[in-house]
């Protein structure tokens, strides 16, 4: 399943002008901050070019906040790349990490991690700044979303260190990888990108909360099938395309063609959802004021799913083919070049 599969998507994403003023004080705070600790592994970070997912998900973000988002935007993604096939060990220390960048949003903003390292640290400094006039309500909100995503990966690695990466059914795979993809607080900093809070009564109707699980299954399953490639060869069960072929017993092909035709049918089904977001506000007694958040807060929705997808065609994290210690870090079924769970 190549990289550049196409989706008809029904809106559009702007880039957000900040782009490469944001870039250039994002790479070199990765750097300061030891998020990556060799050459190649800086050369393969930039290849990911996430500052162009940031800017295409928070398009709206002044350029301060832009950098601020970009710098937490790393901390996921070379977490989730910090597990070690080769080391079931090492497992320990993932969920060792874990608890701390969960509770680092329970604490108060700038207190200093309890366990040290690259991610603790640069998370304890990024949150600082990610939660600064956001109200109470809104930081429950992100900390609960952020912690049910970093549970969830770590019951991936656990999975991974015990041999049965490769062992979910289909129902229980789609379950978890709405856990897996993280979108429900990627949405909530949506709102921090501009300053605004969707009122608690709109965030708590089941339409917005279906609207939110329906763009993570939406974005789970295309990150899935472009993302393929880079996990077949790190030996990941866990992928939509996998699960599939395996629970099937069918070809590669035919797999790949049903995740696509689950992908499109979440897709259908949050297009078909979002027009009834009018109607919800009318059940509420919303005013226009809170109107206007809650169109911005799907708004937020919108960016993430062809942002995150626009960025999924060109990005190197997703590329075909890797060559030197980036692919023999692969084929030894690791994520990443870089070790950052120690100082």
């Amino acid at each position: 399943m190549p990289q550049d599969v196409r989706f008809d998507l029904p809106f559009g994403t702007p880039v957000s002008d900040h782009l490469e003023y944001a870039r250039v004080r994002h790479l070199r705070w990765v750097r300061e901050m030891g998020l990556v600790r060799s050459r190649a592994g800086f050369e393969e970070y930039r290849s990911w070019d996430l500052p162009q997912a940031a800017a295409r998900t928070y398009p709206y973000a002044s350029a301060e906040d832009l950098v601020v988002l970009m710098n937490w935007f790393s901390l996921a993604f070379l977490f989730d790349d910090q597990f070690d096939a080769g080391r079931p060990d090492r497992a320990e220390r993932i969920d060792e990490v874990a608890r701390e960048l969960i509770v680092t949003p329970l604490r108060p903003a700038g207190s200093a991690p309890r366990v040290a390292c690259p991610l603790t640290l640069a998370w304890a400094q990024v949150w600082e700044h990610l939660s600064d006039g956001m109200s109470l309500t809104w930081k429950t909100r992100f900390a609960a979303s952020w912690g049910r995503f970093l549970v969830a990966h770590c019951e991936e690695v656990d999975l991974a260190a015990r041999g049965l990466a490769g062992t979910l059914g289909l129902r229980e795979y789609a379950a978890f990888r709405r856990r897996t993809v993280g979108i429900h607080h990627s949405i909530d900093a949506g709102e921090r990108s501009r300053r605004f809070e969707v009122p608690a009564q709109a965030m708590a109707h089941p339409l917005m909360e279906r609207l939110r699980d329906l763009a993570a299954d939406t974005i789970g399953f295309m990150n899935d099938i472009h993302s393929f490639e880079r996990e077949r060869r790190r030996g990941d069960g866990h992928n939509l395309i996998a699960v599939l072929q395996r629970e099937r017993g069918c070809s590669g092909e035919e797999a790949a063609a049903e995740a696509y035709g689950m992908t499109t049918a979440c897709l259908a089904r949050y297009v078909e959802l979002e027009a009834r977001v009018p109607r919800m506000c009318d059940e509420l007694g919303l005013d226009a004021d809170e109107r206007d958040r809650v169109r911005r807060g799907v708004e937020a929705i919108q960016h993430w799913i062809n942002g995150n997808y626009e960025w999924a065609l060109t990005t190197g994290r997703y590329a075909a083919s890797k060559e030197g210690p980036v692919a023999t870090a692969e084929q030894a079924g690791r994520g990443a070049v870089d070790d950052l769970l120690t100082v």
